[in-house]
């Protein structure tokens, strides 16, 4: 995975993020000492890293001690490495709210509700179009490939995209793979994120939003050196070229509401994909889920058929457009 390139940019509004550290660095960095410089340097390229590791982890990193990591952070105009670590998160910033995306969408409809089938039909109907392609077929097909050489399968998804993360993980779990979700917002992700291990793949459902949860997951990824799918729509530059494969799923743009059809259709065929890679596997284990089913009285599961869709509409009542 190659680093991301961290430039000063504009948000989804057109306004400049802060950039603290980029300014401390144009005003200070010239009178830094060689050995400062080279700790200043290694902050400037791995901003997102550096949001997670310690003081002595960076030492490591750079091939410096940890109080000259400290020095350099505080010659920099931090009063420590906790107040830098809120510049860079202050940097990365946050996406455009639910309620604008939807404002944005309905006025793109011109708040009829008949438009709404046109763009939804639209939408889809590109999105499906664009996965008969040859380019994004073979995207399809690496990233079946990459998760069926794991492990156990990790599947990350915020919001409404949560549901479609534990739709995934169901079917992996059906198929034989061992899978982990990763569903929980803010410092919950946390005791999730304790799970990953080496041998781990992840299929990140992220549409190229930078959410701060997406960053640290993809920073944990790099640290473990875990490969990673992600799903993008329209790629923010704090994710690019992050993962190892990237599938795109139509959706162009991130000031509107997201439609998760076409990641529906998308993941179902990664899963038959995988389940194509080891076909024996994938019988067993539905032959004991039908043995089991019988034992339990043929009682639905969780993700299967309207329990499945109930679970996405109570998902996105509470998460709209995430």
């Amino acid at each position: 995975m190659n680093d991301i390139k961290m430039t000063p940019m504009g948000d989804t509004q057109g306004e400049t993020r802060a950039d603290r550290l980029g300014e401390r660095l144009r005003g200070r960095s010239r009178k830094l000492s060689p050995a400062l410089q080279k700790v200043a340097a290694y902050l400037d390229a791995n901003r997102l890293e550096s949001m997670n590791m310690s003081a002595a982890e960076l030492a490591a990193a750079i091939g410096t001690s940890d109080a000259t990591v400290v020095r350099a952070v505080q010659a920099l105009g931090f009063a420590g490495l906790p107040d830098l670590k809120e510049a860079l998160a202050a940097f990365f910033g946050e996406t455009v709210s639910p309620a604008e995306s939807l404002n944005r969408t309905l006025a793109a409809i011109d708040r009829r509700a008949e438009n709404a089938v046109d763009l939804v039909a639209g939408a889809h109907g590109q999105a499906l179009a664009a996965m008969q392609s040859p380019e994004v077929r073979e995207r399809i097909s690496a990233a079946t490939t990459l998760l069926g050489k794991a492990q156990r399968i990790v599947v990350f998804g915020l919001g409404s995209s949560a549901f479609l993360a534990g739709y995934a993980g169901a079917l992996l779990a059906r198929n034989g793979h061992a899978t982990h979700v990763l569903d929980a917002t803010g410092s919950a992700l946390a005791d999730q994120l304790l799970g990953l291990r080496a041998g781990d793949a992840i299929l990140m459902l992220t549409y190229g939003r930078a959410y701060r949860e997406s960053l640290v997951v993809l920073a944990e990824a790099r640290r473990l050196k875990l490969p990673v799918v992600m799903m993008v729509g329209s790629q923010d530059e704090r994710l690019a070229r992050r993962a190892d494969v990237e599938i795109p799923v139509g959706q162009d743009r991130t000031d509107t509401v997201a439609l998760q059809g076409a990641t529906f259709v998308y993941l179902e065929a990664i899963m038959l994909g995988l389940a194509a890679i080891n076909r024996g596997r994938a019988v067993s284990e539905l032959e004991r889920l039908n043995d089991l089913r019988k034992t339990l009285g043929g009682r639905l599961d969780r993700y299967s058929g309207m329990a499945f869709l109930t679970a996405v509409g109570a998902a996105l009542a509470e998460f709209p457009l995430i």
